[in-house]
């Protein structure tokens, strides 16, 4: 059985891998959001190919239960992952994303697994600071704002259904985060490249540092933005994912 063959019937991406490049990147979603968050990404970068990876709960996978945790979520995702893993691949994860990719590179390991060749981490503190992160802090009033916000910024003017929608999922998706603790760091094998955003004004450059304590080779970037330019694959950041291949 081929691994193409395999990811067709695998609920974990909208697009199944191709068995036809010689590389993949496994993109993880921010929290609220799904794999359509890189719906405008290339197919590839450099020679890898790009494979957003869809949670349960949201988009075409709204029937599924929520995963509940990030451990579970890692859990589960790691098993299905196995038959892709014949080939060098990378994670890249955006803000709140980041954690359930560190925590499937832990299960990966625990597993006997290949874990990634790099690790690409945007926007996000590490996981022993995540409890920081201030959207945790937010009322459900200031949440469905926030979604409201985010859906207008993408040129869309939020319906009431739309918005509703939106933060059932990101209520779901905050309970996962406030849940989480990793007190303790726990390194893995590969690089860590940082990404800040220029524009960010949510998370600083400092609070970026604690990766640091995550693998022997951790480089903190800085590139042109704010916090969702990602979801566009500006040039800047498609160099950065190409240093790996």
């Amino acid at each position: 059985m081929t691994s193409g063959s395999t990811a067709a019937r695998s609920p974990w991406f909208v697009r199944q891998p191709s068995p036809d490049h010689p590389a993949r990147i496994f993109c993880f979603p921010f929290s609220g959001s799904g794999a359509s968050a890189f719906s405008a990404w290339p197919i590839t970068i450099g020679t890898a190919e790009v494979c957003p990876v869809q949670f349960p709960g949201r988009e075409n996978r709204l029937a599924d239960p929520h995963y509940g945790t990030y451990e579970l979520l890692a859990a589960d995702l790691a098993r299905s992952l196995e038959p892709l893993l014949d080939r060098p691949f990378a994670f890249f994860a955006h803000c709140a994303g980041a954690l359930p990719a560190y925590e499937t590179m832990l299960r990966l390991a625990e597993l006997g697994l290949p874990g990634p060749d790099h690790f690409f981490v945007s926007g996000q503190p590490a996981p022993h600071d995540a409890a920081r992160d201030r959207m945790l802090a937010l009322s459900e009033a200031e949440l469905r704002a926030e979604v409201a916000s985010f859906v207008r910024s993408r040129g869309i003017q939020p319906r009431p259904d739309m918005v509703d929608l939106g933060l059932s999922v990101l209520l779901e998706d905050h309970a996962a985060a406030g849940a989480y603790r990793r007190l303790e760091p726990v390194a893995v094998r590969c690089p860590i490249v940082v990404l800040h955003w220029r524009d960010d004004p949510d998370v600083s450059l400092e609070q970026l540092g604690g990766w640091r304590r995550y693998s022997d080779s951790v480089e903190l970037r800085v590139v042109s933005g704010g916090h969702y330019d990602f979801m566009h694959a500006p040039d800047e950041l498609q160099r950065v994912l190409t240093c790996w291949r």
